[in-house]
């Protein structure tokens, strides 16, 4: 692997920080402390073409590898989770999806307009009882004439208030277990396709978070991604993507947290110098220096491994892991370099240390992360039940 970006891809990372921080950081403490999601950052964010990094561009999107979709989602990731949740559900969710399973018909249906973001989407896999276990499916989808009937219920669905599709997987046979599970392609226009906003929230204030009912929803045949049984491999791969997009924005936030710090502690008199002078204030710098060049290694490994088209199960889930685990080390030792100045909102540090909490959990949690690692290294799946 060559550790040298090219010219196009160092283009790429300073236009994406230009834009974050000429567009993003200056909206995200209002819009954090309003829990307030901004359709009109999104847009901009869609017009730089973010939100269809990966894909082709016969279909709308930038046609981007994803070692440089990581240096875009860095940025994006420093600036504001809430605004990176955009982009890592929008493209590695929702539009790998479509691009890897659908048909031809589906991919001209739903991919430019995805891209463009005149459409939002959404992925429907969590349940109030299925969170880790994902074949354990309790939304049921039931045949008809004309196509599928689908009943039960979502959890923790990011844009789900605001997504004009919603990929929703549904086990059709529930004998079958993650053989039976199927995903479909919702409209979300219509009767039965209630969301409901999830308040209370610890941090992503910024992000439209969802639960959703689903109350004898009708979907034709043609809006299944993929076949019957493909369900649980859709969602397999989908959070392959997804994993790696989340890591890459916590590099953003390790980033985040080191050049907040380091200005800081230039800035900030104590004893008559810098706090930046003090032994103990540069250690806690360097370990966070140290964690953020780590998990930014690990990001790029998975990203040459996608872009060459080799297994990379194992290495997106190492880069998830450390990734997230770190970005919650830095955002807690950035909140003590800033002292009570760390604790309230006019450093960014302090929504950086609420946003991140949530990323040791979603698209695996970082225990799912270790037992996938364990599995690759011992031969042994301990996720299959004795």
């Amino acid at each position: 692997m060559d550790f040298d970006l090219t010219d196009e891809q160092r283009l790429i990372r300073e236009t994406a920080r230009d834009f974050t921080d000429k567009e993003i950081v200056p909206r995200a403490r209002e819009n954090d402390r309003n829990h307030h999601f901004d359709t009109e950052l999104v847009g901009r964010i869609a017009a730089q073409g973010y939100l269809g990094a990966i894909i082709p561009r016969e279909y709308g999107g930038a046609g981007l590898d994803y070692v440089t979709y990581g240096l875009i989602v860095e940025e994006v990731g420093r600036g504001d989770s809430a605004m990176r949740t955009v982009v890592s559900v929008q493209t590695s969710l929702v539009c790998s999806s479509i691009l890897r399973w659908g048909t031809e018909e589906q991919k001209q249906r739903y991919l430019p307009r995805l891209c463009s973001g005149e459409w939002l989407g959404c992925f429907g896999l969590t349940e109030p009882d299925t969170g880790s276990d994902a074949a354990n499916q309790k939304t049921r989808a039931r045949k008809t004439d004309g196509g599928w009937v689908l009943n039960g219920s979502k959890m923790w669905i990011s844009m789900g208030n605001h997504a004009r599709v919603a990929l929703v997987f549904a086990q059709t046979d529930p004998e079958l277990r993650h053989k039976g599970v199927a995903c479909f392609l919702v409209d979300t226009d219509q009767p039965g396709y209630q969301p409901q906003t999830i308040e209370g929230k610890m941090g992503l204030h910024g992000s439209d978070t969802a639960s959703i009912s689903l109350d004898d929803v009708e979907v034709s045949e043609d809006q299944m991604l993929g076949e019957v049984g493909d369900g649980f491999k859709i969602a397999m791969t989908a959070l392959d993507s997804g994993r790696y997009s989340v890591a890459a924005g916590c590099v953003g936030i390790c980033q985040g947290c080191v050049d907040e710090s380091v200005r800081y502690s230039k800035e900030r008199q104590q004893f008559g110098r810098p706090i930046a002078s003090f032994q103990l204030v540069q250690a806690m710098i360097a370990d966070m220096v140290v964690d953020t060049e780590a998990s930014r290694m690990l990001v790029w490994r998975a990203g040459f491994l996608k872009d060459a088209g080799r297994p990379n199960t194992t290495e997106t889930s190492i880069a998830k892991l450390y990734a997230t685990e770190a970005a919650v080390k830095c955002a807690n030792t950035a909140i003590q370099v800033h002292g009570g100045a760390g604790y309230v909102d006019d450093h960014p540090v302090e929504r950086y240390f609420r946003d991140v909490r949530v990323t040791t959990l979603y698209e695996g949690t970082s225990q799912i992360q270790k037992l996938i690692i364990g599995r690759a290294a011992t031969g042994i799946n301990a996720l299959v039940p004795a």
